[in-house]
């Protein structure tokens, strides 16, 4: 698997050559900034590219600006946002259509090298990967009749499914039965009024057109 990465702290930027490295990716090009990563992806189109929000030249939505345009051009690579805050306006408007090969996560999820792997990994394979705090506060925003319908182990189990979770994924980590999560997700989305579906990208999907980000 052959990645891009951008991020204009060089510190940072090095230490993220290191976990990919260590995943087995090939890190094919460094940019410090959203115009040298879009370049480096149209010469190498990459596998993954893993992208900073805000970069120069104004530190705004540079990356968001440049995962846009490169989920239009080279829809074949995926893309991982990493910021330092939650921007739920940015997370909104990339959440917007096919999350496929899609993450976004914290800056601080990297310290945790296992788990961040672990979300590269799923990103680059075509899944989706959401920091739980934007999960969460994409969850909070909305105040509507259905969400009340659900208990508190729903609303865990919807929330694992959302950042992108296997059945197994949210059974390990909610430390339930695999078939209790097969029942908390089949009474989540009838609670919803919303299709069943056999993929886990596909539920993700459902929760976040509920959540009117998709």
């Amino acid at each position: 698997m052959r990645a891009v990465i951008a991020e204009d702290s060089v510190l940072l930027r090095v230490g993220l050559v290191k976990v990919l490295e260590a995943a087995g990716f090939e890190v094919v090009a460094e940019a410090g900034d959203a115009e040298s990563a879009l370049a480096a992806v149209e010469l190498h189109r990459p596998d993954l590219a893993v992208l900073d929000v805000r970069m120069p030249p104004g530190f705004t939505d540079e990356g968001v600006r440049a995962a846009l345009v490169l989920r239009e051009r080279w829809p074949d690579t995926a893309v991982l946002l990493l910021s330092q805050y939650v921007e739920e306006r940015y997370a909104t408007e990339l959440l917007t259509g096919d999350t496929a090969g899609f993450g976004y996560l914290l800056k601080q999820r990297v310290a945790d090298v296992e788990e961040f792997i672990e979300a590269l990994r799923r990103v680059a394979a075509g899944g989706t990967a959401l920091d739980p705090q934007v999960v969460s506060q994409l969850l909070t925003r909305r105040h509507s009749d259905p969400l009340d319908r659900l208990t508190t182990r729903e609303r865990e189990v919807l929330a694992s499914m959302a950042e992108g979770r296997s059945n197994a994924g949210i059974a390990e980590r909610l430390v339930v039965s695999e078939s209790a999560v097969a029942k908390h997700i089949n009474s989540i989305l009838a609670k919803l009024d919303l299709p069943k579906a056999e993929a886990d990208h596909r539920r993700v999907l459902a929760v976040l057109r509920f959540l009117g980000v998709g």
